[in-house]
């Protein structure tokens, strides 16, 4: 039995949007330096700013894997500002599991990830 539930071992054994973009106009990269999780995101926008493509990789336990995978899912298809407001409440009760706090860093490193990178965007940086 998996400790962290349905949602994290689905998301974990078959992660969405694993991969790169060949045109990504959002690329960030960081690391938890408390764990070593790895993870880069990756964006294509349309030219009305809505996310026509979202990719993620890197080497990332079960919990950032499934984040990673259902923000990916949440992110498709709304514009960078609804981007910008995901929030770590909702990306937690996504996960549909009681994350410890000393995990809560795994859960939501995709998203500070995610917002670092549209912020560095916004302000003509790459990541």
């Amino acid at each position: 039995m998996n400790p962290y539930g349905d949602t994290i071992q689905e998301h974990y054994r078959h992660p969405r949007h694993y991969g790169s973009l060949e045109q990504a106009d959002i690329r960030h990269e960081d690391v938890n330096p408390f764990c070593g999780d790895r993870i880069r995101i990756e964006l294509a926008l349309s030219p009305d700013r809505i996310v026509s493509a979202a990719r993620f990789q890197g080497d990332l336990c079960m919990i950032a894997t499934a984040a990673a995978s259902l923000l990916m899912e949440r992110i498709h298809s709304i514009s960078i500002d609804a981007v910008e407001r995901v929030s770590e409440g909702e990306l937690l009760d996504a996960l549909a599991a009681n994350i410890q706090p000393s995990r809560r860093q795994c859960a939501l490193l995709p998203l500070g990830v995610l917002h670092q990178g549209v912020k560095a965007w916004r302000e003509g940086r790459t990541g």
